[in-house]
C-alpha cells in the first residue's frame, strides 16, 4: 500500500514540473507558468536600461532669411490739416443758409447770407456823395485855369489863383476820403456772404435763418475741416528718431494708416522741433491721401513708417518667441531635443519677428508647447494636418445638397 502512494506522489510531481507549477513548500520558490513567462521576457532585454520615454509633442517653424521692410509701428491721432470755425466778422442777422449739416463744401462755396440792408444803404449814400465830389473838382479846376488866366494877364492878384489852387486839392482830398469809405462799406458787404474758406466736410450749424450774430459771439456758426489731404499725428520714439531723419534727407518717407483693405498713404510731412522730455518721444506729421475719407478727424487709427527694405534679415515666426528673465529667446529643434537659444529682436512685423542676432537662418524654432520644454528636453515634432477636405454639397442650399 506504501509503494502505491510513492509512486502515485511521484507522477504528480512529474506532471507538476512538466506543465511549469511549483508546489510551495518550506525553503521552495512558487511560480506560475504566467510569472515565468515574465521572467523570460526580462531576460531577454539588456542588463540595466530602461524603454525611452516619447518626446514631447511641439509643433515647429521655420527661421528664413528674406527681404524685409524696415518699419516703425505707432498709435497715430487723426487731424485736419486746416480746422476753421465760421464766425460774422459784424453784427447783423442771418438771412439764410445755404448748406446743410456735415455736407461737403469746396472752397468758395456760399455757406451763409446776413443781412445787408444798412451796408447797402450806406453804399448808396457814398456812391451819390463820390459823384458830388467829381462835380465839384470838375468846377474847381475851370475856375483855376481863369485864375491862372487872369493871373498872368495882370487882372487880379495871385492870391486868387492860389485860393482857386487850394479849393480843388481839398475838394481831391474829400473826393478821396469818400471813397475810402466806400472801399470799407464795400468790404463789410463782403462780410454779410460767409464762404467757405476751404474744401471740406461743415459740421454741425449753430445759427440757423433768424439769428442774431455779433462780433463778439465766442460760439461760431459752424466748423469746416479740411478732410482731403489730412495729418496723422503719432509718437517717435527718441531711439528711432535719428534714422528717421537720416532716411528723410535721402527722400520722402511712406506712411501707411489703417487695417486690411482700408489703408490710406502718405508721407511724413515735419517732425516737432521739441521732445517730450516725459515720454521720450517726439512728435511727428504725416500728410495722408484721403480721397475716399477712410480717415476720420479725432479719430486713432494705426500708423505704419516705412524707413526702408533690409535685404537678407533673419525672420520667425512671432508665436515661437519667449522672454525670460535674461531676455528673449526661443527653443531650436537639434537631433529632436529642444536647446534654449538666446536672441536679440529687431522689430515685430504683423506675425513674424526680425532677429537681430541669435539666429543663423536655417534653423527650426517651437512655435507650441513651450510651457513643457526646458533646455536639452527630448521632442517629437507634429505632423502638420492637411487642410480638412470640403463635404459634398457643402456652401450649398439644403436643396441641392440632397440632390
Amino acid at each position: 500500500m506504501k509503494r502505491a502512494v510513492a509512486v502515485v506522489l511521484s507522477v504528480a510531481v512529474l506532471a507538476a514540473v512538466g506543465t511549469g507549477i511549483w508546489i510551495y513548500k518550506p525553503g521552495w520558490i512558487g511560480m506560475s507558468s504566467g510569472r515565468a513567462a515574465e521572467g523570460k521576457a526580462a531576460g531577454n532585454a539588456p542588463a540595466g536600461t530602461q524603454p525611452r520615454a516619447p518626446g514631447v509633442p511641439v509643433d515647429v517653424g521655420a527661421v528664413v532669411r528674406k527681404s524685409m521692410p524696415q518699419i516703425v509701428e505707432a498709435v497715430g491721432t487723426i487731424q485736419p490739416i486746416a480746422s476753421i470755425s465760421i464766425k460774422a466778422r459784424l453784427d447783423s442777422q442771418v438771412l439764410q443758409v445755404h448748406v446743410a449739416e456735415g455736407a461737403q463744401v469746396k472752397e468758395g462755396d456760399l455757406l451763409f447770407t446776413l443781412d445787408s440792408r444798412q451796408l447797402r444803404a450806406q453804399s448808396d449814400q457814398f456812391t451819390a456823395q463820390i459823384a458830388k465830389d467829381q462835380a465839384q473838382i470838375e468846377q474847381a479846376k475851370r475856375d483855376l485855369v481863369r485864375a491862372e488866366d487872369l493871373a498872368a494877364k495882370g487882372v487880379t492878384a495871385t492870391v486868387q489863383r492860389d485860393t482857386a489852387a487850394t479849393a480843388l486839392k481839398a475838394l481831391e482830398a474829400q473826393l478821396a476820403f469818400d471813397q475810402a469809405q466806400m472801399a470799407n462799406v464795400k468790404a463789410q458787404l463782403s462780410y454779410t456772404e460767409i464762404r467757405a474758406p476751404v474744401s471740406g466736410r461743415i459740421g454741425s450749424i449753430q445759427a440757423k435763418a433768424g439769428t442774431v450774430v455779433r462780433m463778439a459771439d465766442t460760439q461760431s456758426l459752424a466748423v469746416v475741416n479740411q478732410m482731403d489731404p489730412i495729418f496723422i499725428a503719432f509718437s517717435v520714439p527718441a531711439p528711432v528718431l535719428e534714422e528717421l531723419r537720416a532716411v528723410m534727407a535721402k527722400g520722402p518717407v511712406r506712411v501707411e494708416a489703417g487695417k486690411g483693405t482700408n489703408v490710406s498713404t502718405g508721407e511724413i510731412a515735419f517732425i516737432e522741433n521739441t521732445m517730450d522730455l516725459a515720454t521720450g518721444t517726439v512728435t511727428a506729421k504725416a500728410r495722408m491721401t484721403n480721397d475716399a475719407e477712410r480717415l476720420w478727424p479725432g479719430a486713432f487709427v494705426p500708423a505704419r513708417v516705412i524707413l526702408g527694405v533690409e535685404a537678407n534679415a533673419v525672420t520667425m515666426p512671432a508665436a515661437a518667441l519667449q522672454i525670460g528673465q535674461s531676455g528673449p529667446f526661443v527653443y531650436v529643434v537639434r537631433d529632436n531635443r529642444a536647446v534654449v537659444v538666446p536672441i536679440k529682436v529687431s522689430r515685430t512685423i504683423g506675425e513674424e519677428v526680425v532677429v537681430a542676432s541669435g539666429l543663423d537662418g536655417f534653423e527650426r524654432v517651437v512655435t507650441s508647447g513651450q510651457l513643457r520644454l526646458a533646455d536639452g528636453v527630448a521632442v517629437s515634432i507634429n505632423t502638420p494636418k492637411p487642410p480638412a477636405a470640403a463635404k459634398p454639397g457643402a456652401g450649398k442650399p439644403p436643396s441641392e445638397a440632397k440632390n
